[in-house]
């Protein structure tokens, strides 16, 4: 899988879940031989959750795996992850990190660079336009 299409994948949940009336924000995990390992969206609207972003529950989505499953592992994910998925993507072993935009959040890049992890930022047009959207409609 590349990355427009691992990509393409966290767009469609971020969809999903702005369609829910939630955050627009999707990921995608995807071993290192190109298989779709889980996918989710951001549902802390929908949840009440403070800890339910997209990239944890692409990784819940993924269901139990043994920890070799994440070496060459990438995560897509349409918003520069937070420090928790930060968190998460380290905790896990996850090699690369592909963002579509970093325009309207800029997460952990930098630590995620300074552990070893490569960082990727596609600049996707229809990543800030959901973000930009969601911000407009939602401002708090």
């Amino acid at each position: 899988m590349n990355d427009a299409e691992g990509l393409a994948i966290a767009i469609e949940e971020a969809k999903a879940g702005a369609s829910e009336g939630g955050v627009p924000i999707g990921a995608a995990l995807v071993s290192a031989d190109g298989k779709l390992l889980g996918r989710g969206h951001n549902r802390r609207v929908q949840m009440g959750s403070a800890i339910h972003h997209g990239e944890t529950d692409a990784l819940f989505n993924s269901g139990r795996l043994p920890g070799k499953a994440y070496k060459g592992s990438t995560m897509y994910t349409t918003l520069s992850p937070c420090d928790m998925c930060t968190g998460a993507c380290l905790l896990y072993g996850i090699s690369r990190v592909v963002i579509g935009e970093n325009k309207t959040f800029l997460g952990g890049e930098a630590y995620l660079k300074q552990r070893g992890v490569e960082v990727v930022v596609l600049d996707s047009a229809e990543c800030k336009a959901l973000m930009d959207k969601f911000i407009a409609e939602k401002p708090e």
